[in-house]
């Protein structure tokens, strides 16, 4: 005898399918209004801030992204140079955004803000994605930071050590060699993986950076987001949020990261060109408010993970326009960063290289990661160097006399010593216990 088949809850399925109805928001293309400097005002379309639309130009379509409202009208901002836009032309919100490619495919690519590949190899290869929206990860949650990161400079190594999940910042003018500096670390770094994040400079030194600096063997476990001047002000932006994305990425698999981005100055102005082209009002200096807000959101997403998983150690450099330590975005940056590290100017001219003014530069979290020792041995030489610098003008006038002061005479007598333990060329690396044996001994030395 046949079963009969189950009777079926039309009611339901037809409340779920209504349900469903509801909830289903057409997709409706606007049509652009006005177009005024970096900004394009759309009518006629509803899309949240932060989507991605798309615009209709005469050449093809463009990517904008959705960067503020008033009443009816989208404003947009262009990840593109715009050409051929007419009046009327139409705008259509994006519902299918893949998302950023993320996994081991990325490693010794260079990509751009936005994903994609700029190295001529091809698509990246990747089965994972990532929105780049990240939650923030509750402080109480994140390990403390307990050990140091050989980032293969000694001078860093030993008098301004770092410890994993540290970030810092690497202020200096322009010309003085922070690229340079970030691409030793490159090179010679403990970490499993390094992102370097080019964001704002010269199209040139993407290039040399690659092949000069960074070298075929960092290259191999490296992954470079560049995005130069050239670009708009928003692959700008998203080309640090992509660089973060991707450290956040591995992080999560438990690997120790290595965040070096080229420039925090520049993200800042990219926002300020974003902010002032829709219409919010400078305030310090020209800075919009929400320049001063997005910085220590960018910045907090660095740093030690949970239980279980790694770290990201980031760099950031920060432009001090005309050596200027005052500046309202390297006043702002030093505050929400673990620690500093000064290039000067004088240094650099006079080719001492690495140009790291140690008077000036301090880690915050130096004394949770080294022993006693080290920190007393890494003071007596800021000491001294310190106390050198103090009576430099007295002593080459001729008007300090040898025997008036004991300390004087002491850094007078290992000032080469000292000067000559602050630099190492280029293509040098000093592994973090090679650099602490060499501290030792100059530490003995000194007492």
């Amino acid at each position: 005898m046949n079963k009969q088949p189950p009777m079926i809850d039309w009611s339901k399925q037809l409340d779920a399918y209504s349900e469903q109805v509801n909830q289903f928001q057409p997709v409706m293309s606007g049509k652009l209004k006005r177009v005024v400097g970096l900004t394009m005002e759309a009518v006629g379309c509803r899309a949240p801030v932060g989507s991605q639309c798309s615009v209709e130009t005469l050449t093809g379509n463009i990517t904008a992204e959705v960067v503020g409202f008033s009443d009816d009208v989208l404003y947009l901002m262009p990840s593109e140079e715009i050409h051929g836009v007419l009046p009327g032309a139409s705008v259509k919100p994006l519902l299918q955004q893949r998302g950023l490619p993320v996994g081991v495919g990325l490693l010794g690519r260079v990509i751009d803000g936005i994903g994609n590949p700029l190295d001529g190899l091809g698509a990246i290869k990747s089965n994972e994605y990532s929105s780049g929206k990240a939650a923030p990860i509750n402080p109480l949650e994140r390990t403390p930071i307990k050990h140091a990161l050989d980032v293969g400079i000694r001078t860093i190594n030993t008098l301004i050590t770092v410890g994993k999940g540290q970030r810092m910042g690497l202020f200096a003018g322009s010309g003085v060699g922070k690229s340079v500096l970030l691409g030793m670390m490159t090179r010679g770094t403990s970490a499993d993986v390094i992102v370097v994040g080019l964001v704002g400079e010269r199209g040139r030194e993407v290039k040399e950076f690659i092949e000069e600096i960074l070298g075929e063997e960092g290259r191999k476990r490296s992954v470079v987001v560049a995005a130069p001047a050239d670009t708009s002000p928003l692959m700008r932006l998203k080309a640090c949020e992509t660089s973060v994305s991707i450290a956040e990425y591995f992080r999560d698999q438990g690997q120790e990261v290595l965040l070096l981005m080229d420039s925090l100055t520049r993200f800042a102005q990219a926002q300020r060109e974003i902010a002032l082209a829709i219409g919010e009002p400078p305030a310090t200096k020209g800075y919009p408010p929400s320049v001063f807000a997005k910085l220590p959101q960018l910045v907090e997403r660095a740093g030690n993970g949970s239980d279980g998983k790694g770290s990201i150690t980031a760099f950031y450099t920060v432009l001090t326009e005309g050596d200027d330590l005052q500046d309202p975005i390297a006043d702002a940056s030093r505050a929400i960063l673990d620690g500093h590290i000064v290039l000067s100017r004088r240094l650099a001219e006079s080719g001492h290289y690495p140009a790291i003014d140690v008077e000036a530069s301090i880690s915050r979290v130096m004394p949770m990661v080294v022993s006693e020792k080290h920190m007393q041995y890494a003071r007596l030489v800021k000491q001294n160097y310190s106390l050198y610098q103090q009576n430099k003008d007295l002593i080459a006038i001729g008007a300090y006399v040898p025997g008036a002061d004991p300390k004087v005479d002491k850094s007078i007598q290992f000032y080469p010593v000292i000067e000559a333990f602050c630099q190492q060329t280029m293509k040098e690396s000093h592994p973090y216990d090679e650099s602490l044996v060499a501290l030792t001994q100059l530490g003995d030395a000194l007492q």
